[in-house]
């Protein structure tokens, strides 16, 4: 099986967990570094690869783990070796992990407007001008998820609402250090999506939110 890890590209992987384990390992260090790095004998070389990873996953091999209406068939310890077929140190460097929950048809049926294409488009347009000129001073770096701790502290001010939430959830999720910062990234970019200069309490709420595989509930 063969991954290519393209410079500036999207890698989407379907079915997360049906990949060999060594074969996921391998993408740990273009998504921290953006770089991949072949080491040889006599040499080493280094070659871009900043990409952006986009993965799906059944919850569990039955695909009913947590699902509202239908029990999951799976024996007892399945979903939990299912679901360690990604390692911790892989999870940790994906900024969002969302459970997509399925939809009643009362809610399929409903007409209520919704935000059209464009005006998202224009909402990120402009949240990645407002991050270009952050960064103008920074060869590159272009964007929030660019930033090093360093940034963060600069760029990622709480205040004490914002710090005890983080902590709260630090304390209970037991997140890493990694994890914490990517939590701070995307809770920047969601306060650039509403062009607020200052992260809030509730841009971190959200961040939090977006890390559905660190919680209890899931194969535990």
């Amino acid at each position: 099986m063969v991954i290519s890890l393209a410079h500036n590209g999207v890698l989407f992987l379907d079915e997360l967990p049906e990949f060999k384990r060594t074969v996921l390992e391998v993408m740990r260090q273009p998504l921290e570094d953006r770089l991949i790095t072949i080491s040889r004998a006599k040499f080493s070389v280094e070659y871009p690869s900043s990409f952006m990873l986009v993965a799906s996953m059944n919850p569990c091999p039955c695909g009913y783990y947590n699902h509202p209406s239908k029990d999951c068939v799976c024996a007892p310890g399945v979903v939990q070796k299912y679901l360690n077929k990604i390692s911790g140190p892989l999870l940790d460097r994906i900024d969002i992990h969302l459970e997509v929950v399925p939809v009643p048809f009362k809610k399929l049926a409903e007409m209520e407007a919704s935000e059209n294409s464009e005006a998202v488009r224009k909402r990120v347009m402009e949240a990645r001008k407002i991050q270009e000129k952050r960064f103008a001073e920074y060869k590159g770096v272009y964007s929030n998820a660019q930033m090093s701790s360093k940034h963060i502290r600069k760029y990622v001010q709480l205040d004490e609402a914002g710090n005890e939430l983080i902590k709260n959830a630090m304390d209970k999720l037991g997140l890493s250090a990694r994890a914490y910062d990517r939590i701070l990234k995307v809770a920047r970019t969601i306060a650039d999506l509403e062009s607020e200069e200052q992260v809030q309490a509730h841009h971190l709420s959200e961040a939090i939110h977006y890390r559905s595989l660190d919680r209890d509930n899931w194969g535990g």
